[in-house]
Parts: structure tokens; sequence; C-alpha cells
């Protein structure tokens, strides 16, 4: 077995390499010539000069000199097509055509070990063509910039223009005023959305509930293109409204109500020996005295009192495109608070109560809460359904 196992891993180690071989020339077959090339110096980095990688040599020669002569001859009809739009696919290009030849260069020169005979890598400097693009595509994408910023009113049109003045500042940083015409697109293609809330329930809302609801920033819904301010500036005209409509808050009456209960539960209340009929103790089989537990019946009567209160909340979420001063959507708003608190006393053997009742017992009478505070204590609810509602709606 010890001599059979290197040749077993010798014959997996060429089929494994006559395999790669095979999906090298697949590869440069189907002109998938950059997967050809990846193959090829992942194995010749390894060993240039090893005798199965011998092969490689020759499909590097042939995958970069056919991808060059592919990538130079879509760049020369890309030029002569004219239109700016192709800019950036020719400054592409150059940039790959140089970071390509860049992984090959470390390994030359290349040999074929049985004939001598070095392969050939037509090595060419890209540097003035990807500096030529670049500028070509710098000027293009901030003069289709500026253009969109002094003509268009189309929101998609701004942040189009952003994404463009945010793509040449990473080409080109500090290029002109990029920074203030990003700022700029950046303004006019955010969506600022005024947020307002209408009261008809005819109750009182307690001005810190109203203040909650309202501060938009302890809802962390404003995102890169989408604003919410609840107090107006002036400088900014607002597409959306959002009002928070109350129609009714209903606040239920406090209720006590009491439970009277008698509970009678087998409850373990020591142990004892366990003994035949002759009266004597019992031994297990290591001569052990066997323990067996006792049980008693034991009885509780309980009172419980529950303390109740509640207050529901109905209204709307309305959304308003305040350049038509049209109604785009409303959603039902429903929210609830319920004040409880159960306390208990009992009289007899408090084993015969359940958990629950033995945490009851543990509790008094509380106050009940006044109906602003409870009209208070929904508003975490109800900020919960806003921001759901607000999380689903998309404007555009």
């Amino acid at each position: 077995m010890k001599l059979k196992l290197p040749l077993f891993l010798f014959a997996i180690a060429i089929i494994f390499s006559c395999s790669s071989v095979k999906k090298t020339q697949e590869a440069i077959n189907f002109g998938n010539y950059d997967e050809a090339i990846n193959i090829a110096l992942k194995n010749l980095r390894t060993n240039k000069t090893k005798k199965s990688n011998q092969p490689y040599i020759k499909m590097l020669e042939t995958a970069f000199k056919k991808v060059t002569e592919r990538d130079l001859n879509k760049i020369d009809f890309l030029k002569k097509d004219g239109n700016p739009a192709n800019l950036e696919g020719v400054y592409n290009m150059f940039v790959n055509l140089e970071n390509r030849q860049q992984q090959i260069i470390p390994l030359l020169p290349l040999y074929n070990i049985s004939t001598g005979k070095e392969a050939q890598f037509r090595i060419r400097n890209y540097n003035n063509d990807i500096l030529n693009a670049k500028n070509d595509l710098a000027n293009y994408l901030y003069t289709k910039a500026k253009s969109v910023l002094e003509n268009s009113k189309n929101k998609f049109d701004f942040r189009n223009a952003f994404e463009d003045l945010n793509y040449l500042n990473d080409l080109n940083p500090e290029y002109m005023d990029v920074a203030k015409l990003m700022d700029e697109a950046h303004f006019k293609g955010t969506d600022f959305v005024y947020v307002t809330m209408l009261n008809k329930s005819r109750k009182v809302i307690p001005m810190r509930l109203e203040k909650d609801l309202l501060d938009f920033d302890t809802y962390k819904l404003n995102n890169f293109w989408t604003v919410y301010h609840n107090n107006r500036q002036g400088n900014i005209n607002y597409n959306y409204q959002l009002e928070i409509l109350l129609r009714e808050l209903n606040i239920s009456p406090e209720s006590i109500k009491e439970k009277e209960s008698l509970l009678e539960k087998k409850v373990k209340d020591g142990w004892e020996y366990k003994k035949n009929s002759d009266g004597e103790i019992l031994k297990d089989s290591i001569g052990k005295k066997i323990k067996i537990d006792i049980y008693k019946r034991v009885k509780c009567k309980i009172n419980e009192v529950y303390q109740t209160k509640s207050t529901q909340v109905i209204g709307q979420v309305k959304y308003y495109n305040l350049n038509t001063n049209q109604l785009l959507k409303s959603f039902p708003l429903t929210s609830e608070f319920v004040f409880e608190n159960i306390y208990a006393t009992y009289i007899g053997d408090k084993r015969a109560l359940s958990k629950q009742q033995k945490a009851y017992v543990g509790n008094t009478f509380i106050k009940f809460p006044t109906n602003e505070q409870m009209i208070y204590d929904s508003g975490e609810n109800l900020k919960s359904k806003i921001k759901t509602i607000i999380s689903k709606y998309k404007f555009q």
C-alpha cells in the first residue's frame, strides 16, 4: 500500500493537470481569453519551468495576442463611432489592456524548455492612452452633468447626474468644481417631505406626544434621497406632504374586578423509608435504604384583583403630492395601549397556588394613570405603526 499511494497521487495530479489544460484551451476556443490567461498564469506562477506546465506558455501567448487585438479593434471602432457615451468603455479597455500585461510581465521571459524558443508578448506603454481617455471621459461627464443641472427638472436626471459626478470624483479627484456640483445635484434630486399632524378626535393631545410623533429624527427614516421635515424651511420646495390624521382617541373607564377562588393541590410534604408488609425497611440492589416521597392535600383561598384601563387611537397616514395637490395614498392607522395590574391576597396554604398566582401575591394596588399619561404611553406603539407604513411606501 505504501508503494501504491504515491502512484495514485501522481495519477490524480496528471488527470487534474490534463483537465486544467483542456479547460484553458476551451476558454480560448470560446473567446474567453481572460479566463484562459488567469488559468495559465495561476499554473505558471507556481513553476514556469515545470514540464507539465509547458502547454500553458503557448496558450498564454495565444490568448494574450487574441485579446489584445480584439480590444484594440474595439477601441478603434468606438473612437470612429464618435458617440461620447463610448468614452467610458474606451477608458476601461485601455486600463484592462495595461492591467493584463502587468500580470504577465513578472513571469517574463517564458521559454519552451524543449526548443529553447522564447514566447513572444507585445508589451506596449498605454500610459498616454489611459490619460487621454480619462481626460476625455472626465470632460464628457462634467459637461453632461452640468447640462442636466442647468436644463432638467426631473429628479431622476439629477440623481443620475450625481452618480456621474461621483464617478468623476473617483476618477479624477478635485476636478474643477465637481464637489459643488455634487451638492447641487444631491439637493435637486432629493425628495423633501413636509410632515404634519391633524387632530380631529376632539380630545387634547399632550404636547410632548405631538412633539415625539413629529420628531422624525427618532424614526431614522431619512435616507440619501428622501428627507422629512416637521418645520418648513424657506429655501426648500417641498414635493410631498405626509399627514398624520388622528380621528378617534378612545379611553376606557378605570376597571377593577375581583375573582375569588378556592384551590386544592396535592403537594410533596417530606419523605419516609419504604417498608414491606412486615414493617421492615427495604433496600436497593447495593444495600441502600429506599426513600419515598410523602404527599398531602393542601387548600388555599385566593382573591385576585384586576386593574385595567386602555386607550385606542384610530386615524390615517396620508400622502399628498404638493406639486399637483393630489392625494397619493392613504393608510389606516390604529394603535392600542393597555394598562394592567393584577395583585392578590390569600388565606390558607400558599403551596396550593400556581407560580403566576404567587407572583400576584407579591403585587399591590397601583394608582391608575391619568388620561393624558395613557395617551402619551400609546405613543411608542403609534410611532412603530407610523414607521412601518412609511418604510413600505415609496414616493416614486
